[in-house]
């Protein structure tokens, strides 16, 4: 007879133990381990006609195999098919997180509002609000397609039933916590419910060729709740990032096996919805300050785009014995090491000072490219003097105080100067094919000391 039986699983790869662990053997992690019930019986091999059945398996050459042409669907909102690699593939499982009220379920009914008025025929099943709810967040948001058919539902072998019989072309799931198997014992959200009910839904949507959109929720590190094998299993992995006070609200794609995970959407969030942002270096540039020591414009690089970034950075003096050192939007280390290189290879003192850096906007960038930038930006907040507001500076820098090359500079040029920039700081290793206007004056640097020549000490800086 089956029996329950106790155990401990891993919150993050799904590790079974029969008693609490403080670090799990499989993933390393710590303090990952919650308790669950689980139903055991009695093993019986399936058999037919006496003996057990196998189906015979056989390789197949690699030359053997041919390839079809992978089925897009546009879903009209340019962003996120950027970010998709160039639309939904019929098929697809994609998991969509992120922080409660950022966005997620604003999104799926866009989505549903675009798809639908291209006759695609679309079920959105909420485990989470009621039909009212729904009607009401589409009526705000102005979906009015016919297309779309709403279900509340939490178990999936009624969903199961339900998908069989509509056939969808797309499938939403809002969200993939509050649904549960009654093949499991445990509660909905928990590891195994997790797993068995995204592994439930991925047979469906292969079998039956729908492309699933899941919404999962994320914890307070902002990581998807659940097992670390959700994301594994899914095709596609999108984080729906941004402050919820604020209105921007950023896409990537940190998974995607039909496409690019460098690429990113940047969305506005309206009294209608989510309104796209198509010149996002416009966007971030706007309301920055004129004339302003330590304020200057860098340009990174998110996928095969170039945004324009303003970046900030204070320096005051300090009535403590440990100067304080506060970071916003980039790496805290990488600012360290500029802040050494600044010191040893520039010749300016940070020991007796606090330092404050910034990149505007809210949005995070990492990319060496903003190195010399945030050089010149701490420099300028020393030295109390201000960049011209159309110059640009970009480059990485290291150890030694080398001003390193960097990549797609040719591109970065040319959106500096559709955005009207009419200096350009960059590399003097990449200066070497690219072509500008005469009223442009492009600046090759070889080392963070030039900065004293090309920007800190040319006609273009007013002291404030």
């Amino acid at each position: 007879m089956a029996k329950n039986k106790t155990v401990f699983v891993c919150n993050e790869c799904g590790y079974e133990s029969s008693k609490w662990m403080g670090q799990c053997l499989g993933c390393e992690e710590w303090n990952t381990f919650v308790e669950e019930v689980k139903i055991v019986g009695p093993k019986v091999p399936k058999k037919v006609s006496g003996q057990l059945q196998y189906r015979e398996a056989k390789p197949t050459k690699l030359k053997d195999i041919t390839t079809n042409k992978t089925i897009r669907t546009e879903t009209g909102i340019g962003e996120l098919d950027r970010v998709l690699g160039g639309g939904i593939v019929e098929g697809s499982l994609i998991l969509v997180g992120g922080d409660p009220g950022i966005g997620k379920s604003t999104l799926l009914l866009q989505i549903c509002e675009s798809l639908g008025n291209n006759n695609k025929k679309i079920l959105y099943i909420s485990g989470e609000e009621s039909l009212h709810q729904i009607k009401l967040r589409g009526a705000r948001l102005g979906v009015k397609t016919d297309n779309i058919q709403l279900y509340t539902q939490t178990n999936t072998d009624i969903i199961e039933k339900v998908v069989m019989n509509e056939k969808p072309d797309i499938l939403m799931i809002d969200s993939i916590q509050t649904m549960y198997s009654d093949a499991i014992t445990s509660v909905p959200g928990s590891v195994s419910q997790v797993r068995e009910v995204t592994a439930h839904l991925m047979r469906l949507a292969k079998q039956l060729n729908i492309a699933t959109f899941i919404v999962g929720h994320v914890t307070k590190d902002g990581a998807i709740a659940g097992p670390r094998v959700l994301e594994h299993m899914v095709d596609t992995v999108l984080y729906f990032e941004g402050d919820k006070n604020a209105s921007y609200r950023i896409l990537r794609a940190v998974k995607n096996r039909f496409g690019s995970t460098n690429e990113m959407g940047i969305f506005e969030m309206c009294n209608k919805g989510l309104k796209e942002v198509l010149n996002p270096s416009e966007y971030m540039l706007s309301g920055r300050p004129i004339n302003e020591a330590g304020s200057l414009v860098v340009c990174g690089i998110e996928g095969s785009r170039p945004i324009f970034v303003e970046v900030q950075a204070l320096v005051a003096y300090s009535s403590f014995n440990m100067p304080r050192r506060t970071v916003t939007g980039t790496d805290y280390n990488r600012i360290m090491m500029l802040i050494a290189v600044i010191e040893r290879k520039y010749g300016l003192s940070l020991v007796d000072s606090d330092c404050y850096v910034n990149i505007a906007g809210g949005i995070k960038m990492n990319e060496p490219s903003l190195d010399l930038g945030l050089s010149a930006a701490i420099i300028s907040s020393i030295i109390n003097k201000s960049i011209e507001p159309d110059m640009v500076i970009m480059g990485e820098v290291g150890l030694t105080g080398e001003v390193r090359g960097i990549t797609f500079a040719e591109s970065r040029v040319k959106e500096a100067l559709k955005l009207g920039f009419k200096s350009i700081v960059l590399p003097k290793i990449n200066i070497k094919d690219i072509k500008v206007p005469e009223d442009v004056k492009l600046m090759g640097i070889n080392h963070i000391n030039e900065l004293k020549r090309y920007v800190f000490n040319s006609g273009r800086i007013r002291e404030t």
